[in-house]
Formats: structure tokens, sequence, C-alpha cells
């Protein structure tokens, strides 16, 4: 695999997991009572702490995004 297929790779993969990191977003945004009923009801949590469980989540998300694929891509565009 040639650093140019590896860029292009990393890209795209960028580009899905921040779409569906934003597709996560819209969803609690929108659908927030659905789904912590759903929630509660399945793992037995309560509705107060769900809240930061969710922020929790989507931080997380985020950090693994930037570091397995923002970074790497970043460094393959500066290093061509």
């Amino acid at each position: 695999m040639t650093i140019a297929e590896l860029t292009i790779f990393f890209g795209w993969m960028s580009v899905i997991n921040i779409s569906l990191l934003l597709f996560y977003v819209l969803i609690l945004m929108t659908c927030r009572c659905c789904i912590e009923s759903i929630h509660s009801k399945l793992f037995g949590v309560s509705k107060d702490v769900l809240p930061s469980i969710y922020m929790e989540f989507l931080g997380r998300y985020k950090i693994l995004i930037i570091f397995f694929n923002l970074a790497p891509y970043l460094a393959l565009r500066i290093f061509m």
C-alpha cells in the first residue's frame, strides 16, 4: 500500500467517523426523551445519570477519532 493510498484511506475513515459522531449528537439532541427511557429500562440506569454517560461516550469517541483517524491523516498529508 502506498502513502497516497493510506492518505485516502485515513481521509475517508475520518469522514465516516466524524459523520457518525455528528449523527449521534443529532439523535441525542432530537430524541433525547425516547433514548433515555429506552436506555434506562434496558440497562437499569436512572435517567439522571444518563446525560453524563452520553457526554462521556461522545467525548471518548471524539478523542479516538482525533487520535486514530485525524492525526495519521494530517501526518500523511504533511509528509506528502
